[in-house]
């Protein structure tokens, strides 16, 4: 047990003998009805092994294991971790039947908040220090995790980003484009400026089989955010406003005027639909280049080409998708994802030390080494990371004003996964905006009903 556990136990301890709180401070763990929700799970409480659940498996498990070492070296903990492809599932019926891991890592804030409700989960500010939190994340990330109750219930661990405009280094800086365009406007300028020279602006692929579609839904995503703002942009996520609100349809207008205009896409609008997304950069490195910016997160990076990724600093360019230059909203967002850690059993010192290391600046640096990880802490250390690209993007990130979580990941699967997929492919194809969000609000789950995955 680590110290700052100890002192929290303490604190508990104090409590239970009548100490007050304050109204609207926040408490320490303890026990029962005094401690969140109680969350408990049938593993030993106290035993030096504490279970974790998550969905990535492979060289990313292998980053995350590595990441744990010196922790269990130090304080005698085994983490025993276990990737579960059907996570979702799993999780849901491991906490249903009382068999849930001490902490589970959701790959998407949806799946908490319903455990969360459930009560399967211990809110985290009933024993971690979520001021000094927040003061090291990234702004906003924290939010995705409140549940019904307006508690927090996870906090993340790993960060992923997609408000990123890559480029081919050489032949965009040649053309000598604005490699920090500031504003939508100033980016529309560069468009106008690299169709002039007879290059389409843009590199885009939708096609992802079944998930066709989901490409397009983070650019209304990017456009919600930066015309509107965040807290538009939660009461749209949350259905607090109708998904056919005129704000939304402004957004699918405004993307409109980039991806309808002639020459600005390669190919056009069915080359889109044809393009497999992980083929969609490849045409950006061609001699000459066929087009020369891609917004899309920073996995992209792994579909490049093999020269081009064992030479990244070298070849590749990037900068963050910018925001309005005037309206409700004239900040720096940033849309992206990540993995938030949970726990399941909050009767265990042992779970509650390996949630403030999870979740803390200093967890991840093997993983950073390795490749393929984002610290979600804006203080985290970059030298860490392996190559100036990936340090570039945390920095980009860390200089934003607020983080928001891919908005189809945060509604109903039926929408997320579903309707607002296919909506995008319709309306790509001709169908006017106000029919497209009239047909995806009209598919939003009725108050309480059940969702399947």
């Amino acid at each position: 047990m680590t110290l700052s556990v100890r002192q929290k136990v303490a604190a508990t301890s104090l409590a239970a003998t009548g100490a007050l709180l304050l109204a609207g401070c926040l408490q320490p763990p303890g026990s029962g009805s005094d401690r969140g929700t109680g969350a408990d799970n049938a593993e030993t409480d106290g035993d030096g092994v504490v279970t974790v659940l998550g969905a990535f498996g492979g060289a990313e498990a292998e980053g995350f294991e590595a990441s744990l070492e010196e922790f269990m070296d130090r304080t005698g903990i085994d983490i025993q971790y276990t990737s579960d492809q059907d996570f979702t599932n799993t999780i849901r019926a491991r906490a249903g039947s009382g068999q849930a891991p001490d902490i589970a890592i959701f790959p998407q804030p949806g799946g908490l908040i319903e455990q969360a409700d459930a009560g399967a989960v211990e809110p985290i500010n009933f024993y971690l220090d979520v001021p000094a939190l927040e003061e090291t994340l990234v702004p906003g990330f924290l939010d995705a995790s409140e549940a019904s109750d307006g508690l927090p219930y996870g906090a993340p661990m790993r960060m992923a980003v997609k408000s990123i405009v890559w480029y081919p280094h050489d032949a965009y800086e040649a053309g000598g484009y604005d490699t920090e365009p500031e504003t939508l406007e100033e980016l529309a300028a560069v468009q106008e400026e690299i169709r002039a020279d007879d290059i389409a602006p843009w590199c885009m692929g939708w096609n992802s089989d079944q998930a066709t579609g989901w490409v397009g839904t983070d650019w209304i995503e990017e456009y919600m955010l930066r015309l509107h703002g965040p807290d538009i942009y939660d009461q749209w996520t949350s259905h607090e406003i109708p998904f056919d609100d005129p704000r939304v349809v402004e957004a699918f207008d405004a993307y409109g005027e980039l991806v309808f205009a002639e020459g600005n896409v390669l190919g056009g609008t069915s080359n889109i639909i044809a393009t497999p997304f992980s083929e969609s950069i490849l045409p950006a490195f061609e001699d000459p280049p066929q087009c020369l910016m891609e917004r899309q997160g920073n996995f992209i990076t792994g579909f490049m080409p093999s020269d081009i990724q064992e030479n990244l600093d070298e070849e590749v360019g990037l900068f963050v998708f910018p925001r309005a230059a005037s309206g409700d909203y004239t900040d720096q967002p940033i849309l992206g994802g990540g993995d938030l850690a949970a726990l399941m059993n909050g009767n265990d010192p042992d779970s509650i030390a390996v949630m403030e290391f999870l979740t803390s600046p200093e967890f991840g640096g093997p993983w950073a080494q390795a490749g393929g990880w984002l610290s979600p802490h804006a203080t985290f250390d970059t030298s860490l990371y392996p190559d100036e690209v990936t340090r570039r993007t945390a920095e980009i990130v860390a200089e934003a004003d607020v983080f928001r979580f891919d908005g189809s990941d945060l509604m109903p699967n039926a929408v997320g996964a579903g309707t607002f997929w296919t909506g995008m492919v319709d309306w790509l194809n001709g169908k006017p905006a106000e029919e497209v969000t009239a047909e995806i609000e009209a598919s939003w789950p009725a108050d309480g009903e059940e969702e399947e995955s």
